[in-house]
């Protein structure tokens, strides 16, 4: 299992992960909310938003983080700004930590097969600290 810090930006999650890769060095990755299905129903100023941005920061970890969307209802807060992503072995893994967790919290996201291939949720447990469950779904 791997744990990730994943942040969120209201806007510039980009210009963070630039100036953090001057830091930590590696490959940058950004996928644009553009890119995400119904990108070309967002306002013009969110189409370039991060969906999803990272940096290897080392045994592979990585920082990573998105942009919040006013569009969508988001808001960013102090609180929501940082999430705990884990990364489990299995799908029954990945459901058992889900379930655990968010007794007693709040589901964000439940646990679902995601656009992009993984099968994802995500809440905030009954402490106030924000998780995100991701396992890599077999290729």
């Amino acid at each position: 299992m791997t744990l990730n810090p994943y942040l969120n930006f209201n806007g510039n999650a980009e210009e963070a992960f630039r100036f953090y890769q001057t830091v930590f060095g590696g490959e940058l990755f950004i996928q644009k909310m553009s890119d995400s299905p119904h990108g070309e129903n967002l306002p013009d100023h969110e189409k370039d938003y991060a969906m999803h941005v990272a940096i290897p920061i080392g045994n592979g970890q990585y920082l990573m983080a998105s942009d919040c969307l006013d569009s969508m209802g988001h808001q960013l807060n102090m609180g929501n700004n940082n999430y705990i992503s884990v990364t489990p072995d299995s799908r029954d893994e990945a459901d058992r930590i889900f379930n655990g967790l968010s007794a007693g919290g709040t589901v964000e996201m439940p646990m679902a097969d995601m656009f992009w291939g993984d099968y994802f949720g995500s809440f905030v447990d009954k402490f106030g600290v924000c998780w995100m469950i991701n396992f890599s779904n077999p290729k």
